[in-house]
Order: structure tokens, then C-alpha cells, then sequence
């Protein structure tokens, strides 16, 4: 079953480092620290629209999970997932609020991904008392670098 917090750490392979087991979740610094040094690979699984008009990390791939305003289920998600990524990279998925992506981590994973793990958080984190998103949490929240069409 997906965990959803990164406290359950397995052993690294060599070299690899030590995050939860595959699915798993990490949380923003970790993934971002992860891609900075080349480890992973960080998959962006919002809509076109969400990176456009809300922003993105730098050095994303994108992978929708579901398509357009009504947010429909990509029903091809793996299928791209395997021709922008191998099976064997450590795989980071990304999306709002990090609820998606652990949806996508799990069909990865139930798909012979062995290194995929769910952003915590996500981009935007929860909402907050008042409705809005990235004031309690989230990649953006955090400082993490971020960019904009």
C-alpha cells in the first residue's frame, strides 16, 4: 500500500538515496535536492493548463495524470510515463496537492516502476480556512524555484 510519509525510509542502493519505499512519498526538499544532484527524475502530472497558468519546477517532464478543465483520467498515463522514463529511474511525481500523484505513483508502481515516489504537498499544497492553496504547504511554499509562462 502507498505510504504518505516520508518518515519510513528503506536502505539506499549504492549510491541511491535513502527515501521511502517504492511508492512512497518524499517531501519537496527531498525531491528537489534529489534532481539538483542528478538522482531522479522529477514528473509533473497536472494539467497543461495548471503548469501554464500556476507555474512549474525547472527541469520537470510532463505526464499528465488527467487532461483539460473537466480533468478527465489519462487514460495513457503509463504508456507515456514508460517513453519519457525507464522503469528503473527514480521517478518523482508531482501535481497540486499531492493527491494525484500518489494516485499515478501507485499505478507506476503497480506498472513495474520500482523507484516511484509521490511529492508530498504537491505544488500548491491544501487549502487553507479561507480556500486558497499555498499558504500552508507545498512545493511554492516552501521556496523552492519555480517558473512561469
Amino acid at each position: 500500500m502507498f505510504e504518505s510519509s516520508p518518515t519510513a525510509l528503506s536502505e539506499p542502493a549504492q549510491g541511491e538515496p535513502a527515501i521511502a519505499t517504492s511508492p512512497g512519498g518524499v517531501t519537496p526538499d527531498q525531491a528537489w535536492s534529489l534532481v539538483q544532484q542528478g538522482k531522479a527524475v522529477l514528473v509533473d502530472v497536472r494539467t497543461a493548463e495548471e503548469r501554464k497558468f500556476v507555474g512549474m519546477p525547472p527541469r520537470t517532464v510532463h505526464v499528465p495524470w488527467a487532461t483539460g478543465m473537466a480533468m478527465v483520467q489519462n487514460p495513457h498515463f503509463v504508456r507515456d510515463l514508460e517513453a519519457k522514463v525507464k522503469k528503473t529511474d527514480v521517478v518523482l511525481l508531482l501535481c497540486r496537492s499531492g493527491k494525484r500523484s500518489a494516485l499515478a505513483a501507485q499505478k507506476a508502481a503497480d506498472a513495474g516502476f520500482t523507484r516511484v515516489y509521490n511529492v508530498l504537498e504537491g505544488f500548491e499544497g491544501d487549502l487553507d480556512d479561507d480556500s486558497r492553496r499555498g499558504t500552508l504547504e507545498g512545493w511554492r511554499f516552501r521556496g523552492l524555484p519555480w517558473v512561469q509562462e
